[in-house]
């Protein structure tokens, strides 16, 4: 009777607690799984229950999306551990510094980083129920953090166009409209931004404020939530091959301890599942890898459905999957995950612990030469992953040289960047610095090179030995500031340029732009240097106004010049010195396009140029006046086959003729080529008849490999004399997402491929080299009174190819 009146005692106040919270279905009003919740119903509830349990659930808002809807985390976990949350954080974080007595395992699960991959919300909203009810015994020695809705803009966008086209009730039927997303889908997030591609590159407001709080936390488990094709059955860990060598043997042999773990219930249950298969673990800058590279277990679980499920839809077998059903099996992964992290607290913290131990990786140093513009957006980048570097000292530093892919040296100073793997974040380095990433198996899910070097247009060097990094000032010192003079001249490097220039031209300050080199005043000027006169813009409120703008652009050198007469190459009156147009820009969206590929160049118009933009719809855009536009840009899409009929290109072709700016992008300029359209032309290809044998069918998809780039780097040559290529030299290193391949244009070429196509990292085939030797990158063709600008490669890729981006400044501004 006594061990009764104890477990009596002991068990009331759970079941107390039980009995008051609501379950979702309780709190929406609706059972869970028949209806899609909106965003703010989500927080609802999530409020509701840091209310009811606030000494088991704390709510923390990390940010606002770009439509202003809330990011928020759930830390959920007993009342002792809520109690002492801060003392769990930093006792956990000793880890990473050698010693610890952390005593807790931290998993963090992340869903809907895909909106229309619509499931996952609602199942974090049942998950975190069941921890605070049947499950509470997982949370004595774990701490959950939840992040509801990591893409709250994609997910309410599909919601809500669901809602308004879904039958009542709904149609299981794959036919109907509401199984079909129209292109502007909830996938991506406000700027379409595919959100699980940009841990690493951070170009998007949600990924900004969300990494910190990673970062603050850095927990031992991460699950990133998603769903797959409707005729999918789960997946689950363990990942497939490539895995990076860095990767650790306990967090492969962990995934496999997970992944049996999730086998046992999906077993009991009858549900299908698989692992090893398709989703990798390389590519960095997912929500599964970036946290592995941290020291996390990191993995993606991913459910058949996505946004062509709905509420219910039958499958290809004649199934019917439901959203229920998709709710079940996220909670029971879910579920698991904590389950089997509570049994491995001990292992979980020990091995985390090893992780952040040094590492003895070939290259040690990373140095870094370059325009100052470029070191300072890589550092900002730096930093906000927690990575720690400095500056250089006068020598000679030997290694690998990424420029000529040979062993070489290269001269430091004290502007020369140092990026150590000896650090707390020494992974992350070389995963990010690393010359040409190892890869195990080509068949992977993304793009094999990113290495930042190369992203961001730097003179580079991997060292193999630890090379002194000195912590000075990271702006080395302010420019001095511009004072009355005839003229301002300042350089061309670098997007930090290009933002300027955009300021002075929105302001209607004139602005023009030497196409020669130059000196003056012992000064030494390349070409597309911006040259502000007085005499182009006089009145004493135009000069306030530009002073301003210096003040702005404090840490950017201006220099101020008393004459207009140079000591070598063009005076500032000279022909070869013009002004800059202020262009109006038009952008086709639509069918047509990728929402991908628009979304890039969307942002980088509005959040990295700060240049208005007009947004062109194929629905109506052959109605459009384009005698209204100075620049007109296509997309790279699918949709031009249909879209690029003959009146079309006809308009298109009139309007350039009469002085318009034409940049096509990717398979836009497959459209335009050809006797009807303008003077580009797709390489011919030779079949390849020298081996006739049949291959197995099970080698096909390796056979396809031979032809494909998946995400590699080549080294072009550029014309740094044509003004499409100011501020480059004679070398581009271009990420190539694809084998198209063009012919040298007959003038105009101006970034381009030679014989040698071996990619500099990367994984490119045998066949796929072939194809694109001797082809165009980037080129200008003259059409009349206007122009063709032809961007084969994409310089705007997912917003993190950064010394890509002046030449898309250049075809706005730079070309007459």
């Amino acid at each position: 009777m006594k061990i009764f009146l104890v477990l009596l005692g002991f068990l009331l106040p759970l079941l107390t607690w039980s009995q008051s919270i609501k379950s979702p279905s309780e709190f929406l009003g609706y059972t869970l799984g028949t209806q899609f919740t909106r965003h703010h119903e989500v927080v609802d509830y999530y409020q509701y229950l840091a209310s009811e349990a606030p000494d088991r659930v704390q709510l923390q808002d990390y940010g606002k999306t770009n439509e202003r809807r809330p990011l928020l985390l759930a830390f959920v976990s007993s009342a002792e551990n809520i109690r002492n949350l801060e003392t769990i954080r930093t006792e956990h974080l000793k880890s990473t510094e050698g010693s610890s007595n952390a005593s807790k395992a931290i998993v963090w699960l992340s869903y809907n980083v895909h909106g229309n991959e619509s499931v996952s919300t609602e199942a974090s909203m049942q998950t975190i129920y069941e921890l605070l009810t049947s499950k509470q015994a997982y949370l004595e020695n774990t701490v959950v953090i939840i992040d509801p809705c990591i893409n709250p803009d994609g997910r309410d966008r599909y919601v809500n166009w669901y809602n308004q086209f879904k039958n009542t009730p709904n149609q299981v039927n794959p036919d109907s409209k509401e199984h079909h997303e129209g292109w502007l889908n909830g996938r991506a997030n406000h700027y379409m931004f595919d959100l699980n591609r940009d841990w690493a590159w951070l170009t998007q407001v949600e990924s900004q404020q969300r990494l910190p709080m990673y970062n603050k936390w850095l927990p031992h488990i991460h699950v990133d939530f998603h769903e797959q094709g409707v005729n999918n059955p789960y997946f689950f860990a363990p990942s497939a091959e490539p895995f990076h060598e860095v990767i650790t043997p306990f967090q492969r042999s962990f995934q496999e301890t997970l992944g049996r773990n999730h086998a046992k219930y999906f077993d009991a249950n009858g549900w299908f599942y698989f692992t090893k298969e398709r989703f990798d673990l390389f590519y960095p800058s997912y929500g599964d890898t970036y946290p592995t590279y941290n020291g996390a277990i990191g993995m993606t679980y991913e459910q058949g459905g996505s946004g062509s499920a709905g509420l219910g839809v039958i499958t290809d077998i004649g199934d019917t999957l439901t959203l229920k059903d998709r709710i079940d099996h996220h909670k029971t992964t879910g579920l698991s995950t904590i389950e089997v992290a509570s049994q491995n607290v001990d292992k979980l913290n020990q091995e985390f612990q090893n992780f952040y131990q040094p590492r003895n990786y070939k290259y040690k140093s990373y140095v870094l030469n370059g325009d100052i513009d470029k070191k300072l957006a890589l550092t900002d980048l730096l930093e906000k992953h927690g990575i720690e570097y400095g500056w250089g000292k006068k020598g000679v530093i030997k290694g690998f040289n990424y420029a000529t892919s040979t062993n070489g040296s290269i001269e430091t100073s004290e502007k020369s960047l140092i990026i150590s793997t000896n650090q707390k974040k020494g992974t992350l380095v070389k995963v990010l610095f690393e010359p040409d990433a190892k890869l195990s198996d080509s068949l992977t899910y993304d793009i094999t090179a990113w290495s930042l070097p190369y992203a961001y247009g730097m003179e580079a060097l991997a060292s193999t030995s630890l090379v002194e990094a000195l912590s000075v000032d990271k702006k080395q010192g302010n420019p001095i500031a511009p004072s009355d003079g005839y003229a301002y001249v300042t350089d061309w490097n670098s997007m930090k340029d290009a933002r300027f220039l955009s300021e002075l031209l929105q302001l209607g300050i004139k602005v023009r732009a030497s196409q020669k080199p130059f000196k003056i005043d012992g000064n030494s000027f390349k070409r597309g240097s911006l040259i502000i006169t007085k005499a182009d813009n006089p009145g004493p409120k135009t000069i306030i106004k530009l002073f301003e703008i210096f003040e702005r652009y404090y840490d950017k050198k201006i220099t101020t010049v008393n004459t207009g007469f140079v000591d070598q190459g063009k005076d500032f009156g000279s022909s070869y010195v013009g002004m800059i147009k202020p262009v109006k820009v038009g952008v086709l969206s639509g069918d047509p396009t990728s929402s991908l590929r628009f979304g890039e160049i969307w942002h980088f118009f509005e959040q990295q140029l700060h240049y208005p933009l007009t947004v062109l719809d194929g629905d109506y855009i052959k109605r459009t006046d384009l005698g209204e536009y100075d620049v007109l840009i296509l997309p790279d899409g699918r949709g031009y086959g249909n879209f690029m009929d003959e009146s079309m290109l006809k308009n298109i072709k009139e309007w350039v003729a009469a002085g318009g700016r034409l940049i096509a992008m990717g398979n836009a300029i497959d459209a335009i080529d050809g006797k009807d359209g303008f003077g580009i032309k797709t390489k011919e290809r030779k079949k390849d008849s020298t081996n006739l044998e049949v291959d197995l069918f099970e080698n096909e998809q390796r056979e396809r490999m031979k032809q494909a780039i998946t995400g590699a780097i080549f080294k072009t040559k550029v014309d740094p004399t044509h003004p499409l290529a100011f501020g480059y030299g004679d070398t581009y290193f271009t990420l190539k997402l694809g084998n198209d391949s063009f012919d040298y244009l007959e003038s105009g070429t101006v970034a381009y491929i030679e014989n040698n196509t071996k990619p500099v990292a990367g994984f490119a085939g045998s066949e796929a080299q072939k194809i694109i030797t001797n082809s165009l990158v980037f080129g200008v063709e003259n059409h009349e009174s206007g122009q063709v600008v032809y961007m084969v490669d994409n310089p705007l890729f997912r917003g993190f190819w950064e010394n890509g981006k002046l030449f898309f400044a250049n075809a706005l501004f730079m070309i007459n």
